[in-house]
């Protein structure tokens, strides 16, 4: 066996090594950017929004005596020229809204 051959080898191991670790630790989790989507078309069913935004990390929420995987993001609209601004908790499983809070 030829050195070229062999540290090919263990480079192919390596990566694959690497992408089956993130493919993993992503597995069952709804991206930040579809857990936004999904708020901002709930936020949307009430009327046009002006903009928004949400972590690309996940934390640690409780409700109910319930941990859950969250991502926390913000929506802002404009209702009769007074600015409105909401925090929500989407679920990082689901996608789905836990709470939303007024600002």
């Amino acid at each position: 066996m030829n050195w070229k051959s062999f540290l090919t080898g263990v480079s192919v191991g390596i990566i694959s090594g690497f992408l089956a670790s993130e493919w993993v630790s992503q597995k069952g989790k709804v991206s930040p950017e579809k857990a936004l989507s999904h708020a901002k078309a709930k936020f949307k069913e009430r009327g046009p929004i002006s903009g928004s935004w949400i972590q690309m990390t996940t934390e640690r929420f409780e409700k109910n005596n319930i941990t859950y995987d969250v991502y926390k993001g913000g929506v802002s609209r404009t209702v009769d020229d007074t600015l409105e601004q909401y925090e929500f908790v989407s679920d990082a499983k689901t996608g789905s809204i836990i709470e939303v809070y007024p600002l």
